[in-house]
């Protein structure tokens, strides 16, 4: 496998060679394993039974989290922390691939799709990466009377609720907007998780590396109106932080942030 991913960094750094116009970055070539049944609590083990390999030392940076599935049915806090405690201990410098539901899983989390907003914001808003299978995002039912095995899990997009159902388009801002506040912050998936106050459910993720810091301050579950978010050690009083959720913007004011949206979720950023 080590071979493997050295035949891959090769053929990688030859096609950017002859495709500079194609480049998107200096990054390396990046590989995911499937080991099936892998999960995050294993750390860099994978226990057979009868013997134990860790494929992180043999060519992958990353494997997919057939445990984060089950880890969706507890709390926000317990996902998020135990996540961070794992990628920046004994998973650092590696990570895992995060899904709800897949083409061949036959257990997946919420599927008569009762669940769609928890499902987004506990899917996009832990570290890791991050998987979106088709319909996710929608609340595609994946119980369809009349299949047999997998093809429950493949039925057609439900393009007519995304164009005429006000609950689907509801479903799929939400997770538009965590998506591409997590796109544009690596704190999200790859940062350092703390909790700031239990209630209401706030919380930072940091992020430092080679010279770039990223810093965002996150809030779940909260009253609709006026709401009250501790920055911590974040952002300092006087600093002015946007709401991407909302689009609303405040001043930090002794080590608070006020915001007053018709949502439930705050998602604080340094505005540019």
């Amino acid at each position: 496998m080590v071979d493997f991913k050295t035949q891959c960094e090769y053929a990688f750094a030859e096609w950017k060679k002859n495709n500079p116009d194609k480049v998107l970055d200096n990054n390396p070539f990046y590989t995911i394993a499937e080991v099936y049944n892998y999960g995050i609590s294993g750390g860099q083990i994978f226990d057979f039974g009868d013997k134990k390999v860790n494929y992180y030392e043999n060519g992958f940076n990353n494997m997919i989290n057939f445990e984060f599935k089950w880890d969706a049915q507890k709390d926000y806090e317990f996902i998020f922390s135990k996540y961070s405690g794992k990628l920046n201990n004994e998973l650092k410098g590696y990570s895992v691939l995060n899904y709800l539901s897949s083409h061949d899983d036959g257990s997946p989390f919420d599927g008569k799709r009762t669940k769609s907003i928890e499902s987004g914001t506990k899917l996009l808003l832990s570290p890791g990466i991050a998987q979106v299978y088709y319909g996710d995002e929608t609340g595609r039912s994946l119980v369809v009377e009349g299949t047999q095995g997998d093809a429950t899990l493949r039925s057609f997009m439900n393009w007519n609720d995304v164009q005429s159902n006000p609950e689907t388009q509801k479903i799929l801002l939400h997770w538009q907007k965590l998506g591409q506040f997590r796109k544009n912050h690596p704190a999200i998936g790859a940062g350092i998780h703390q909790q700031i106050t239990a209630q209401p459910y706030v919380f930072s993720r940091t992020f430092d590396k080679d010279g770039f810091v990223d810093k965002v301050v996150i809030g779940l579950d909260l009253p609709i109106g006026t709401k009250e978010l501790s920055t911590g050690s974040i952002f300092s009083d006087g600093t002015v932080v946007r709401d991407t959720y909302s689009g609303k913007e405040a001043v930090v004011t002794n080590g608070k942030a006020t915001i007053n949206s018709e949502f439930g979720f705050v998602l604080l950023e340094l505005k540019n």
